[in-house]
């Protein structure tokens, strides 16, 4: 799909810091802490919620009345007349929010569009299916993150066999995939240069964790939480996760709590709400992927020759370039198809290092991409991420700096 008048204004987009499950936001409930985080962020923007006509929740891991998830969330915001979608693409979740906001500017059934994402790995809800005709009346039970996680009903295998799956097929080994981990980790650092300068264009922070009552401040989160030291050393001493293989927990990510919201409208709109006038963001052209089973980082490749395609660009025209990485395997093997310079993407680091909290993993990739584009003077930007199922999702916006 390509776009016409469909914008982000500068600034209006934010996320959350991302924390480690079980870390400081394991108690908090995911939706009414994104709407918590999202009213703070549209004062902060100078964004009253009349300004929206269409609002989405995207979410994966269910949560206390998530049933309710849209409208609950766009109610908490102050949008108490907005229908409010819920949408789910595993970890391309964040991109398809985005997307679908832009579908709904551009047929015209929205002009200012919210998009929230929300999602919480820690305390995964244990799921029990009642089966009458089971043994004795026994039911089916689900671990909805960890068994999901660990097992791809079509694919029939665990999530990091996939990427073992890639290197095997592609000759992608284990010294290059931990490269490129400390690549990323040593890019991470950009974001905390002078005083994490990169995050705070972008990152609501600080926040501050409360009881369940809403009294006593029991934290205060100031950035990520989870970020692993990373050496050569270190990578090298870790076991395979599975024998004879080549992917360590220290070549992917780790899940993680959080959540981030984008507005998306018209051109008009856009130079109305920026908060830089002499930035322009537009979003260009989407695709998807699907590939063979169990072969999930190997779908970014055909998503982005697609999306490059509907651009109607090449890779070299590409100025910067972010992704979700849940495996080092995923961006090498994007490189091998694609020609892309390992160094040259991620400047900022990416989800091999910040953490995977789902639904908004996508969405922070999209922002740090524009903010990225915004300090090298624009230019087209390319995002692209796997997701569960053997899929991708990839899309290209194009930032204009007069």
């Amino acid at each position: 799909m390509q776009f016409e008048n469909v914008y982000i204004p500068y600034g209006c987009y934010w996320s959350s810091p991302f924390s480690k499950w079980q870390g400081s936001y394991a108690n908090l409930e995911p939706i009414p802490f994104a709407a918590e985080v999202a009213v703070r962020a549209l004062k902060e923007r100078d964004l009253p919620p009349s300004v929206f006509d269409g609002c989405c929740l995207g979410w994966t891991v269910p949560s206390k009345h998530s049933f309710y998830g849209g409208p609950w969330v766009a109610g908490l915001i102050g949008l108490t007349d907005v229908p409010a979608p819920i949408l789910s693409q595993a970890c391309a979740t964040g991109v398809r929010c985005i997307i679908y906001s832009a579908y709904e500017v551009q047929s015209e059934n929205s002009e200012t569009f919210l998009a929230v994402t929300a999602d919480k790995c820690s305390n995964g809800p244990h799921t029990y299916y009642p089966r009458p005709d089971g043994q004795g009346g026994t039911g089916v039970a689900e671990d909805w993150v960890m068994d999901n996680f660990g097992f791809d009903p079509f694919g029939r295998k665990p999530m990091f066999v996939t990427a073992e799956n890639v290197a095997k097929e592609a000759g992608i080994e284990r010294k290059i995939q931990e490269e490129v981990t400390l690549m990323r980790y040593e890019a991470y650092q950009n974001q905390l240069k002078d005083d994490r300068a990169f995050q705070k264009r972008y990152m609501i922070t600080p926040l501050e964790i409360k009881d369940r009552r809403g009294r006593k401040v029991l934290k205060t989160v100031e950035t990520d939480e989870g970020i692993f030291p990373t050496t050569a050393e270190g990578l090298a001493r870790l076991k395979p996760v599975m024998e004879g293989g080549t992917v360590t927990f220290g070549t992917q990510t780790f899940p993680a709590d959080g959540n981030a919201g984008m507005v998306v409208t018209t051109r008009e709109k856009a130079k109305e709400y920026s908060k830089d006038l002499n930035i322009e963001i537009q979003v260009i052209a989407h695709a998807q992927a699907r590939v063979k089973k169990a072969h999930m980082p190997a779908a970014n490749a055909p998503a982005v020759r697609t999306v490059l395609e509907r651009a109607g660009i090449g890779p070299k025209d590409i100025k910067a370039i972010t992704s979700h990485t849940p495996f080092a395997v995923n961006d090498v093997h994007l490189s091998k198809e694609i020609g892309f310079d390992l160094k040259e993407m991620n400047r900022y680091s990416c989800s091999l290092i910040w953490g995977h909290p789902q639904g908004p993993t996508g969405m922070r990739g999209v922002i740090e991409l524009i903010e990225e584009l915004a300090i090298i003077g624009g230019g087209y930007g390319l995002f692209t991420g796997c997701a569960a199922g053997d899929t991708a999702g990839s899309m290209i916006i194009k930032v204009s700096v007069s």
